[in-house]
């Protein structure tokens, strides 16, 4: 089978398309035809060595595709089912095998580039929005990179949830996307200070919460962003990692709360993670929930995706196609 490996940590040019055996499932394993297979973040994390792995590896951590064969102790999926997943690394490749507990089935009028694109963050999204900080109508939020895929599908949740939403965003064209998606004030952090913007736009009090996935350099700023006791939810680092800080800082502007959450910790349970993609993936088969996929590329081409990616030349979700 064709795969995406890394050898050792570092750029998009490490990223090398190799032909590996197609694994055997063990016992409580499905293995899964991989159709399409979302990128992230996470992704580029793990390639630079920033999260630590065990190279060689192949990288991918959500994908769609049909469950070929199962484990002798596998109950929740069968050989022809349509599924989906995340949090299981293997996904830049034509077949992976999958903890079986793991796997999602597709609903009916769900493809699989619309399935791989929503799984890792439409459920992101949603323990974002429904359990770190769980949202109420009049509730104010700050999202981080509210035209990229993570970004978009926040804002869209917290609409549905009645809060007011303001996005930062790079330039006009994606302040267009995050408008499209329900912010109800976009901010151009190339151009404005977000901190002030967010003080003004709410009368000086600040927002209830931040969604930042961006860290090193909207660290300090997400904080003074925040009314007191607020909370600021670093869910990523697209910028880096923010430095070490004393925690005397939340105290002093305001007794404020900071969380760095992880996705598998709210898929603790099978019916937690039956619960989360369900409401995602129902919520785009009924077309409450809009799904932007940004660019699809091929497997082949996952680095060229990678660039992208981290260039900042791309909104909505990036999808690799598995032929």
């Amino acid at each position: 089978m064709k795969a995406i490996r890394v050898n050792q940590p570092g750029g998009p040019e490490k990223m090398e398309l190799l032909d590996l055996p197609v694994p055997q499932p063990a016992a409580n394993q499905a293995l899964v035809r991989i159709a399409a297979a979302g990128v992230n973040f996470i992704d580029v994390y793990f390639r630079t060595g920033l999260y630590k792995a065990d190279f060689p590896q192949t990288l991918g951590q959500e994908a769609a595709g049909t469950v070929e064969a199962v484990g002798s102790a596998v109950t929740e999926v069968a050989p022809g089912d349509r599924v989906a997943y995340c949090t299981s690394r293997g996904a830049y490749a034509e077949y992976a095998v999958v903890p079986a507990s793991q796997l999602v089935k597709i609903p009916a009028h769900v493809d699989f580039p619309t399935a791989a694109a929503a799984m890792l963050q439409g459920m992101t999204a949603h323990y974002l929005t429904h359990s770190t900080f769980p949202l109420e109508s009049g509730d104010t939020c700050l999202v981080h990179a509210a035209a990229g895929g993570a970004g978009g599908l926040i804002v869209q949740m917290a609409k549905m949830l009645g809060a007011r939403v303001f996005g930062t965003v790079s330039t006009e064209e994606k302040a267009r996307t995050a408008r499209a998606s329900g912010c109800d004030e976009t901010i151009l952090y190339t151009q404005q200070d977000f901190a002030a913007e967010v003080k003004r736009l709410t009368a000086g009090r600040g927002v209830d919460v931040v969604y930042d996935s961006v860290a090193k350099t909207t660290f300090e700023q997400s904080l003074n962003s925040l009314r007191p006791r607020g909370m600021l939810v670093l869910f990523g680092q697209s910028s880096g990692p923010i430095p070490p800080f004393d925690p005397a800082i939340l105290g002093a502007k305001g007794s404020l709360f900071l969380t760095r959450p992880g996705l598998p910790y709210y898929l603790a349970t099978r019916d937690e993670l039956l619960w989360r993609s369900g409401d995602v993936l129902g919520w785009i088969a009924s077309a409450k929930l809009r799904l932007h996929i940004g660019a699809t590329y091929p497997l082949a081409s996952a680095a060229q995706a990678h660039r992208d990616l981290e260039g900042r030349h791309s909104t909505g979700k990036l999808v690799l196609t598995v032929p």
